[in-house]
């Protein structure tokens, strides 16, 4: 089930993200392991990461206009979500995540339509790990393509600008 999240779902929200980030970013060649993540990434459960997520839910709800929130529900429990920000001219499509348990039975198309019908004709971003090609593979589907902008997030996670134009 997709549906826009309870500001009570920040905790759960900040647990799958830090859940998917160590699900999927670690890469040995970039030397990205479980202990660098919960470093850059672990304060996403704590008491400020959570307070983030309560906060942006809020605009979401307050703002469904410039800010986007839905979340994966399975058997009652957040297993994915999907955000986007309406900045000027331009529609930001991030974080996107599914744990590893729900990938391969059509959410992330379901998140991604949820996306896309939000958006409508406005341009469109996003940044994905480089590595990640699965991830890469899936926006390419939607029409994204890669605009060669990079960026190394945190001096190791290698990440790529990719665009849509409606």
């Amino acid at each position: 089930m997709i549906e826009a999240p309870h500001v009570d779902d920040a905790p759960a929200l900040a647990r799958v993200l830090l859940a998917a980030w160590l699900q999927t970013y670690p890469n040995e060649e970039a030397g990205i392991d479980e202990a660098w993540i919960r470093e850059h990434r672990g304060s996403v459960t704590a008491a400020e990461g959570v307070a983030q997520w309560r906060g942006f839910i809020a605009r979401a709800a307050h703002q469904p206009d410039r800010f986007l929130c839905r979340v994966v529900r399975r058997r009652g429990e957040i297993v994915g979500f999907l955000c986007g920000r309406r900045e000027g001219e331009v529609v930001n499509l991030g974080p996107m995540y599914l744990l590893e348990e729900a990938q391969g039975v059509g959410l992330g198309g379901q998140l991604m339509d949820v996306f896309l019908d939000w958006a409508g004709d406005t341009p469109m971003r996003l940044w994905v790990t480089t590595y990640n090609e699965g991830a890469v593979r899936f926006y390419q589907r939607y029409g994204f393509e890669a605009t060669g902008e990079r960026q190394l997030w945190r001096g190791r996670l290698p990440n790529t600008r990719m665009a849509r134009t409606p």
